[in-house]
């Protein structure tokens, strides 16, 4: 018995080298296919179906804004301002969100009555996220450099050209509910 095991112990100490080469190419295989399951799984749960699984009266809200329907024919999907552009940055996100989706599952916010009551402290977890993050994600659409003053009224030229410019004041600051009805806040600690 214990011959037997020596030999095998053996091999382990002086594999093949087309031992090496199959597990080498095993490893890889395995690599692509788990990195392509990864990245499918990425990009379904960045879909606006996916989004109105959980959120169904949010998604139905931007319907009527103007990131849903506009002139220019550029639409903005939920993962477009709730989700980092930035690999590292998304896969945070996307870790935190898997928190939330662990939420809904246990049925804290399952039906429309239960997200409506969770609503003024979901909105303003994600004004502090945004607000952390210097609205990054709105920036990734709407950048200083291109916009145009002369079409924005004299207040807005004045709020993006010194409180903004100078970081008192990031995007959420004074654009909360822009592209959502703002939630009662009566019930939301510092409100």
């Amino acid at each position: 018995m214990f011959k037997f095991i020596g030999k095998i112990w053996q091999r382990f100490k002086r594999p093949s080298k087309a031992g090496v080469g199959i597990l080498l190419f095993m490893g890889f295989i395995g690599g692509l296919l788990f990195w392509g399951a990864f990245n499918t799984v990425m990009e379904a749960t960045n879909t606006e179906e996916f989004c109105a699984s959980c959120h169904a009266p949010i998604v139905a809200e931007i319907q009527e804004t103007i990131h849903f329907s506009n002139r220019s024919g550029v639409r903005a999907i939920c993962s477009d301002c709730h989700v980092p552009h930035d690999w590292t940055d998304k896969i945070v996100r996307k870790v935190q969100a898997s928190r939330e989706v662990f939420f809904f599952m246990m049925g804290s916010i399952n039906t429309e009555e239960k997200f409506q009551a969770r609503r003024g402290h979901l909105a303003e977890r994600e004004w502090a996220r945004l607000k952390k993050n210097d609205s990054l994600e709105c920036r990734n659409c709407h950048q200083f450099e291109y916009m145009d003053f002369s079409e924005q009224s004299p207040r807005s030229v004045q709020q993006h050209s010194s409180a903004l410019f100078s970081g008192e004041k990031t995007c959420v600051d004074c654009h909360k509910g822009i592209a959502h009805q703002l939630p009662d806040m009566r019930d939301v600690e510092g409100w």
